[in-house]
C-alpha cells in the first residue's frame, strides 16, 4: 500500500508518540500504529483532531507525492 499519510513523519518532527496520540483520541494503540504504517487510514474527522493535536495543518498530515495514485490499487 502506497504511503498516504506522513502521521510517523510529523510524530517525529513533533517529539510525540504512537501511545501519546492514542491516549489523546482514546484510540488503542494498535489503531494508530496501522496509520502509521499505512496500513490503514483515520478518517477525515480523526485526521482533522489528530492536526488539532499536533499544531499542524490537515494538508501537512497527507503525502503530496504523485506516486500514490500510480499504485494499481488506485481507484480508476
Amino acid at each position: 500500500m502506497a504511503d498516504i499519510n506522513r502521521l510517523k513523519v510529523v510524530l517525529v518532527e513533533k517529539k510525540r508518540t504512537n501511545k501519546w496520540l492514542a491516549e489523546q483520541l482514546g484510540k488503542d494503540p494498535a489503531t494508530v500504529s496501522k496509520w502509521c504504517t499505512n496500513t490503514s487510514q483515520p478518517d477525515l474527522q480523526t485526521l482533522t483532531k489528530i492536526a488539532f493535536l499536533l499544531g499542524v495543518e490537515v494538508r501537512n498530515l497527507i503525502n503530496k507525492n504523485a506516486n500514490i495514485y500510480e499504485s494499481s490499487e488506485a481507484i480508476q
